[in-house]
């Protein structure tokens, strides 16, 4: 069981212990550090916060502690219920509102779960404003406000129904074309609010639709991290019900995996690379995605005459250089598509809807798009953690071993050989190293793990 505070959120283990697991006492101060965040952010008399949840069992508990912690601070809450979260982000500027929670463990198991912070646009918090959050929940400098002050609750529960629209009305998404395309579907949405989102943002453009694990009641069908092997029903079920092809999502919906017409893997990594392709070919611009993410994005915007530049791992660092550098999509390589038309965030409901606009203008299966494309192949290993280890002094290690490559110390290290590329880094969310390797075959990526791997063992040994 575990306890994990970091800038963009708290995230834990339902049960057990306060301070080591995600506990209704955690809960409250976590929250309360947030609302007086805000609080001390703003000149304002009344603020108000945007709160949805996926469809965790615990995510009922969680969010009435939240919004009651939020309310006793004297903050007004718009409670959006199951949602997902970039209905969230949509909500929050719409609402005029001050701040968002998002109540969600992403891809864990369903005995997590976390608070994720949102700013009045809607977007992660950066790392200085989630340390002084840190910092007040540390020292529980919480001022509760007096009972003529307290803060207001209002149900608005149809913000999946109004995001959707949203996604419609955008310009790269042709409604019409889609419809004629007569697309077949199948959907795995975990049994989480993917379940109630993109069947009903399918059909609405018109979709055929077959529903596989799309009752939102938390309980998984299987790991909710949408990775090949843990995705086995849909791939079946896409040839037995001779679908165009399979969507999968994670429980919070902003990350998206498709599956081919013949039940294999579209590839997580080239979600956003389709989708690239696509704006990329209608506008002219740059692209971002993070250090772990394909060199495939790089060679698809190279071709379109963008520009193309890696950030840290982590949403919030994908959509600042995003914005340093103009780009006109981004994302991350695990299925995380950013488009600033829509909003600053990983949105699942957006890649739908483009990745539907694309294949419908093409007019080939998703296998034959799927090979328009660089191959690349990526291994994604980890190292478990104990406290006595020194990661930093690891990667620095790793770092002088390989010192006349081209290495990236952004985040942790990322080292660029000629063909291939490794990418070492402890992870915000779990105790462990990630170890993600890409090359030009599968077994190149990963005999160039197991050589990472062996090499770190060396060290620490």
């Amino acid at each position: 069981m575990s306890l994990i505070k970091s800038i963009s959120g708290i995230r834990g283990t339902i049960g057990g212990k306060t301070s080591e697991n995600l506990t209704p006492i955690d809960t409250v101060k976590f929250a309360a550090a947030y609302g007086t965040w805000l609080k001390s952010g703003s000149q304002k008399e009344k603020l108000k916060v945007v709160i949805g949840r996926d469809a965790r069992i615990s995510g009922r508990m969680i969010q009435e502690l939240t919004m009651n912690t939020l309310t006793g601070l004297g903050i007004d809450v718009i409670d959006v219920g199951l949602s997902t979260t970039p209905t969230v982000e949509v909500a929050v500027p719409m609402e005029g509102a001050d701040g968002g929670i998002i109540l969600t463990a992403s891809h864990n198991p369903k005995q997590w779960n976390a608070l994720k912070l949102l700013n009045s646009k809607g977007e992660f918090l950066d790392g200085k404003e989630g340390a002084k959050i840190l910092d007040l929940a540390e020292n529980e400098s919480f001022d509760f406000a007096e009972v003529d002050d307290l803060g207001t609750i209002t149900k608005k529960e149809d913000y999946i129904d109004i995001h959707i629209e949203e996604v419609l009305r955008l310009k790269l998404v042709d409604v019409e074309k889609i419809k004629g395309a007569g697309f077949k579907v199948v959907v795995d949405g975990v049994n989480s609010t993917g379940g109630i989102a993109i069947p009903k943002l399918l059909k609405k453009l018109g979709v055929e639709v077959t529903e596989l694990y799309c009752e939102p009641n938390g309980h998984f069908p299987h790991n909710p991290e949408p990775l090949k092997e843990h995705l086995e029903d849909i791939c079946a079920l896409v040839k037995k019900e001779n679908a165009d092809f399979g969507i999968v999502v994670d429980p919070d919906v902003d990350r998206l995996a498709f599956i081919d017409e013949k039940g294999e893997m579209f590839g997580e990594e080239y979600t956003l690379v389709a989708c690239a392709d696509y704006v990329l070919g209608k506008t002219k611009g740059n692209t971002v995605s993070n250090l772990s993410s394909s060199r495939a994005l790089r060679d698809v915007t190279n071709k379109h005459n963008g520009e193309y530049k890696a950030s840290a791992v982590g949403e919030v660092n994908v959509v600042q250089l995003m914005k340093d550098s103009s780009a006109i999509i981004g994302g991350e390589g695990n299925g995380g598509i950013i488009y600033p038309e829509s909003h600053y965030g990983r949105d699942s409901l957006v890649g739908v809807a483009l990745f539907l606009t694309h294949l419908a203008e093409k007019q080939i299966t998703v296998s034959a798009l799927r090979k328009e494309y660089p191959s690349y192949f990526m291994s994604k290993n980890k190292i478990e953690l104990t406290p006595d280890l020194d990661v930093d002094g690891i990667l620095k290690s790793v770092e002088k071993r390989h010192k006349d490559e081209e290495i990236s110390t952004v985040d942790g290290v990322k080292i660029d050989f000629p063909e291939n590329w490794v990418h070492l880094r402890k992870s915000n969310t779990e105790p462990i190293i990630r170890i993600y390797t890409e090359a030009k075959s599968q077994k190149e990526a990963d005999e160039l793990a197991q050589k990472m791997i062996k090499e770190i063992q060396d060290i620490i040994a």
